[in-house]
């Protein structure tokens, strides 16, 4: 499918990854190919929003995953949880190794995130929607129990069609959530095509300001613009919501921006290969 031009228009310029963000892709793909499926434009978007989280903002403990101090962080699309899992498996939550296993039957990875399962996973999301409900309970506990932890929950655009997005916004407003960042992963492709087609978005800031929300705008791909908005104390009485604009697909030139690409059923070996190969530029 080409590129469609609605997504193009409204996507940041490319710009060069570094070697840290390619070693982490390339980490998605171990899981893709020992897996043999996943939804791969929907991980390579999110990489660089998760690698800013837990190298330079996130409050986290790999050794200590149930600390109570901790920093939260919900993967509400739960379907990028390959790029979760590949920053979860970076930072010693679980051997690298395991991601090789990927879906199989004896693995703790699915294809969803489950908190039960596997260390570092805050909540199971994938029946999209709820991750924010789920942040907004958390940043309200942390409050009660007198704790300084932020709560950060990331996004989908295609997700944010959904009304509970919208309610929980709301109490988030309400309640003057300033522990909570929401952080949209607008890549503009969803699962059936461009987003703006399916259901526009637009103007999304002013809809998150209008919700009562402090909002920012960034490249979703910019490790230290990311860093600069993310690293901020919070402060004030409003939740924060951060824009990110991102590019489905991210780092493979011949799946970005392609709604083909957001999930595979089939991942062989030559396809495998030619991910790997076109990650090292």
């Amino acid at each position: 499918m080409t590129a469609h031009p609605i997504a193009l228009a409204r996507s940041p310029a490319p710009k060069p990854l570094d070697q840290r963000s390619r070693h982490l892709r390339r980490l998605v793909v171990d899981a893709l190919a020992g897996g043999g499926r996943g939804h791969i434009g929907s991980s390579l978007s999110l990489i660089e929003i998760l690698r800013v989280l837990y190298d330079d903002v996130l409050r986290h403990r790999p050794d200590d995953p149930a600390w109570p101090e901790r920093d939260r962080c919900i993967l509400s699309k739960g379907h990028g949880c390959l790029a979760l899992y590949a920053l979860l498996a970076d930072k010693g939550y679980f051997p690298a190794e395991a991601l090789k296993d990927f879906c199989r039957h004896a693995s703790f990875l699915g294809g969803h995130p489950e908190a039960s399962k596997i260390p570092g996973v805050e909540a199971s999301t994938g029946a999209l929607g709820h991750g924010l409900s789920i942040g907004v309970g958390m940043a309200l506990a942390q409050r009660m129990a007198r704790r300084d932890s932020r709560v950060f929950v990331i996004m989908g655009d295609g997700e944010i069609n959904e009304g509970s997005v919208w309610e929980a916004a709301l109490s988030a407003a309400k309640h003057q959530l300033s522990n909570l960042t929401a952080i949209i992963d607008y890549n503009k492709i969803q699962s059936a095509g461009p987003t703006a087609e399916i259901l526009e978005l637009e103007p999304l800031a002013d809809k998150w300001r209008a919700f009562g929300f402090e909002v920012a705008e960034a490249d979703g791909h910019d490790v230290p613009a990311l860093a600069a908005l993310l690293g901020r104390p919070a402060a004030g009485d409003k939740p924060t919501a951060l824009i990110a604009h991102t590019v489905k697909g991210k780092g493979v030139p011949f799946a970005e921006h392609d709604p083909e690409w957001h999930h595979k059923a089939k991942v062989p070996a030559s396809l495998a290969a030619d991910l790997y190969a076109a990650l090292e530029g």
